[in-house]
């Protein structure tokens, strides 16, 4: 399993605004079926960060395509592949 940091720059506020609830319940269901690693919106209000859990990158842009605020025009997305690196603290 890899991991793919997916940004979600705002491109439509308020369609970002109507699709919220559609967005979340995709995420939701995604956490439920173990593919979400975490997620959250920037503070300055910009968008977003999803971090999926994901065999390959065309998995991961695929799901990245079916988010509401992606298939619906209320945000763009950005998608890297990271490297998670753990360190004690």
């Amino acid at each position: 399993m890899k991991y793919f940091a997916v940004f979600l720059p705002m491109l439509d506020e308020e369609k970002s605004k109507h699709y919220r609830p559609d967005h979340l319940s995709y995420l939701e269901e995604k956490s439920n079926e173990g593919k979400i690693f975490a997620k959250g919106r920037f503070t300055d209000g910009t968008g977003g960060l999803v971090i999926y859990k994901a065999d390959d990158l065309s998995e991961a842009e695929e799901m990245a395509k079916l988010d509401p605020y992606v298939a619906k025009g209320a945000r763009n997305y950005e998608i890297r592949e990271w490297d998670m690196v753990v360190t004690k603290s």
